[in-house]
């Protein structure tokens, strides 16, 4: 990529420090070594980043982010895809804000997205700002105010203690208002309750009974095999990582520090979740592909939160050791931010799986929904002598399936 390219995505001389220091090949989709993986996760997390967090930090999103709608309802998009783009971004990228040193390319890297993420939260909260975001109107906003709600509890240092008062109050405010919206008898319980569990965590008053009622029905939805419906009904998609399943561990993290009431679901949770992480590691296949299948397709990679998430938490299934799980999300990365359309010519998503394909998108997707893609670099949370950024790059199941190699026998859980 040449110099000019760099730039359009890349803010700040140190970003383009970061960017210009890694030698990874666009094209290549398993080459890269152990000593480049995490700078191409790196140089991918600013690329998608840059231009949202840029634009937030100078009060200039709604300004500058176009809003592609390819199901043609724009005006009514136009009130949520702010809000979409900031919360989901957050929500990948604070693990890796909260983590390392501040010293080093990568750690003025992370410092200038940390400020500039707390301007951003600054900048959605205050109704003055030409950014003030839509908490609760319609109801779209009670999922990506619980994204951001989730990117607080995954960054508390970062995204929570180091707000001023006055936003923190803002912060708040916002969450409160969000209780407004009614979710659907879906995985959108969920949504409400993270948003009750950073209430918690923020040490104000919290309804618990959004949370039990949200944990109890996800429950009586559970299908067996490490599955749950999204409500009763079961539907081939990956809502199972997109939301419920990550989403479902934090929640009962959160809330578990106000009371104890619900740990009896903590363990169950825990086995089924690495159950559905060994069965989305599989579903990556030799070549770094995955199955289209279902909804929200545009949040690409994203759909492997859960699988970041584990890795994240140093929870991986037995078996799956974390270097093959980073050798095939990289080369998953790699599939789909290299593939032409991705972005447009200034840098911003654009609706697709691999490339630009807007016929794929619901009425319910703009721009600002594609930046859920940002789950899958919650492992960049972790320090770069774990394991699993220093480990020697291993294939991941389904390559030495196909490769002819040594694998174990793939088993069910009990319900």
């Amino acid at each position: 990529m040449s110099h000019i390219g760099r730039r359009r995505f890349l803010q700040g001389s140190t970003a383009l420090a970061v960017f210009s220091s890694i030698g990874a090949s666009p094209t290549n989709y398993y080459q890269s070594s152990e000593t480049d993986d995490r700078g191409y996760w790196i140089q991918v997390l600013a690329r998608v980043s840059g231009p949202v967090l840029k634009a937030l930090s100078q009060r200039r999103l709604r300004a500058e982010m176009p809003v592609e709608v390819p199901s043609g309802n724009l005006a009514d998009r136009r009130q949520f895809t702010h809000l979409e783009a900031m919360g989901r971004l957050l929500t990948g990228i604070a693990p890796w804000l909260e983590s390392g040193p501040d010293s080093g390319v990568e750690g003025k890297l992370r410092n200038q997205y940390a400020e500039w993420s707390r301007i951003a939260i600054q900048s959605a909260t205050d109704p003055a700002s030409p950014d003030f975001m839509n908490f609760n109107e319609g109801s779209q906003p009670v999922v990506d105010t619980a994204f951001l709600s989730l990117a607080i509890l995954r960054a508390p240092k970062q995204l929570w203690q180091k707000l001023d008062s006055k936003t923190q109050r803002a912060v708040i405010a916002a969450l409160e208002s969000s209780r407004v919206i009614r979710p659907p008898y879906s995985n959108w319980l969920l949504f409400s309750a993270t948003v009750e569990a950073a209430l918690s965590f923020m040490g104000v008053w919290w309804d618990p009974m959004r949370v039990d009622y949200a944990l109890r029905s996800v429950e009586s939805w559970y299908k067996g095999d490490g599955v749950y419906g999204d409500g009763p009904p079961f539907h081939w998609d990956y809502y199972n990582s997109f939301v419920i399943q990550p989403i479902l561990l934090n929640i009962l993290d959160t809330v578990s520090k106000s009371s104890n009431a619900w740990d009896l679901y903590r363990r169950a949770a825990m086995v089924r979740a690495q159950r559905y992480a060994a069965i989305q590691e599989r579903m990556i296949a030799p070549d770094g592909t995955f199955p289209p299948i279902g909804r929200s397709l545009c949040y690409r990679f994203g759909a492997f939160q859960l699988l970041a998430e584990l890795s994240l938490r140093r929870q991986l299934p037995e078996g799956i050791s974390p270097q093959q799980v980073r050798s095939a999300l990289t080369v998953v990365m790699r599939r789909m931010i290299d593939t032409p359309g991705t972005f447009d010519e200034r840098g911003w998503l654009r609706v697709g799986f691999c490339g630009h394909q807007p016929e794929i998108a619901e009425p319910y997707i703009s721009t600002g929904s594609c930046y859920l893609c940002s789950a899958a670099w919650l492992p960049l949370g972790l320090p770069v002598a774990d394991p699993f950024w220093s480990g020697s790059a291993m294939p991941w199941t389904s390559r030495k399936a196909w490769g002819g190699e040594q694998l174990s026998a793939d088993h069910t859980i009990p319900d």
